[in-house]
């Protein structure tokens, strides 16, 4: 397989969907010509294209050959309405990491591949403790939505918060970074104000502000359909902030 499109669907692999300015961004090129290389491997049954939205890309996610073809062991998934707005800002995030905006990285690692590889039981889990079990009887565990490995072995977990959590979930998952040594940062994402200052006032509450960043994208009004261009802001203008405060 050409190695461009072996990075293409790994990339594609990796998150539930991508959107065509994605992978423009991942492959540095023309609308045209990563165009052309989504409808190749479209048509040649490693990709399925999907209308999602209303005036919004078509949508590209990954299928069972799609994911045998880069020795994936993840499943396909279809796509969700309900997290559509976060799986686009979460795959601009990983680009921006991937970009360096965060800093030098030896491994960006998205969250399905984290909770893949926990449930293999590799060594060095990914999953942040809570504490307690869950309603399955399983240890309780969270995962960033992006985590970046510096070459040092630093860890940086990324956040995109949408909307704001209660505020007993919200603070038993920042309590989970601050007893986890692995993690040296966590970095929130936020669009909305008000999920920043939520954040913010429990950063405070639990005393660990040197360990908690928040980053507030901005982007024209409030209406969702802003939400693609205010996430791509982290990839391209805000880069510089962004690093600054992941440090």
């Amino acid at each position: 397989m050409d190695p461009t499109d072996h990075r293409l669907l790994t990339f594609i692999g990796e998150h539930r969907f991508v959107l065509p300015a994605h992978a423009v961004a991942l492959l540095r090129t023309s609308d045209e010509a990563a165009g052309s290389r989504l409808r190749e491997l479209t048509d040649a049954g490693y990709l399925i294209e999907e209308p999602v939205l209303a005036r919004q890309p078509v949508a590209y996610r990954s299928t069972r050959l799609g994911l045998d073809a880069i020795g994936s062991e993840l499943r396909p998934l279809s796509i969700s309405l309900t997290n559509y707005w976060h799986d686009v800002g979460a795959a601009w995030l990983w680009l921006a990491a991937d970009n360096g905006a965060f800093g030098p990285t030896r491994d960006v690692v998205a969250e399905r591949v984290m909770r893949s590889r926990d449930a293999r039981g590799l060594d060095d889990p990914f999953g942040v403790r809570l504490g307690g079990l869950g309603r399955d009887g399983r240890e309780r565990l969270h995962y960033p939505d992006l985590l970046t490995v510096a070459p040092s072995g630093r860890r940086l977990a990324i956040e995109l918060e949408i909307t704001t959590k209660a505020p007993v979930e919200r603070e038993r998952i920042l309590a989970g970074y601050a007893a986890d040594p692995r993690v040296a940062k966590v970095l929130y994402v936020v669009y909305e104000p008000p999920v920043g200052l939520a954040l913010s006032r429990s950063v405070s509450r639990l005393g660990i502000s040197s360990l908690v960043a928040i980053q507030q994208v901005r982007g024209p009004g409030g209406r969702p359909s802003s939400t693609l261009r205010r996430t791509r802001g982290i990839a391209r203008g805000e880069q510089r902030r962004a690093a600054e405060l992941a440090r």
